[in-house]
């Protein structure tokens, strides 16, 4: 229980500091302002298109594998045992690489996501330095981003006040 209550005096005392301290902020939509930028609605349409594309390609090559899977189906019973093994085996290899290149293309770290960076973050970083840029000049020390829930978008470092927390708990 002390445990508890030391925690929640340290978090009050934090919590204090941080609003005296944080006397200017103010609230910006960063999805608002990304889709009024000509650079990334171009950056969104050139990856739909790429992103289309890509399934396209994969849509193709799923409907290949279904178009051998349903012939197989057909010609089966008059197949021998060597003849089944081979076909199944191509038509596990050619879903197999459908699966895999769409894994490449829109998996985690695939190329949407290669190319989603490619073009998308210049502009985030573009709009990331403009709201640093404002708040400094007008003095806010503190900005919220309303657009995906509300989270810190930039904090004057002078707030951080880690470093005093750690040595309030002897670890520094």
């Amino acid at each position: 229980m002390k445990k508890y209550s030391f925690l929640l005096c340290l978090l009050l005392v934090t919590a204090m500091g941080f609003s005296a301290s944080a006397q200017k902020y103010c609230i910006i939509d960063s999805k608002y302002i990304l889709e009024k930028l000509n650079d990334y609605k171009n950056a969104q349409a050139s990856l739909d298109n790429l992103s289309k594309l890509w399934q396209a390609d994969i849509d193709n090559k799923m409907q290949e594998v279904d178009r051998l899977y349903k012939s197989y189906q057909a010609e089966r019973p008059m197949l021998s045992d060597e003849m089944r093994k081979k076909r199944e085996d191509e038509i596990m290899e050619k879903e197999k690489a459908a699966k895999d290149i769409q894994k490449a293309r829109f998996g985690y770290e695939g190329d949407l996501f290669k190319k989603r960076q490619e073009l998308v973050k210049p502009v985030q970083d573009k709009v990331y330095n403009a709201v640093q840029k404002y708040a400094q000049s007008h003095g806010y020390e503190v900005v919220l981003d309303k657009a995906g829930g509300i989270t810190l978008f930039y904090a004057d470092p002078k707030l951080d006040k880690s470093d005093d927390v750690l040595k309030l708990l002897g670890s520094k």
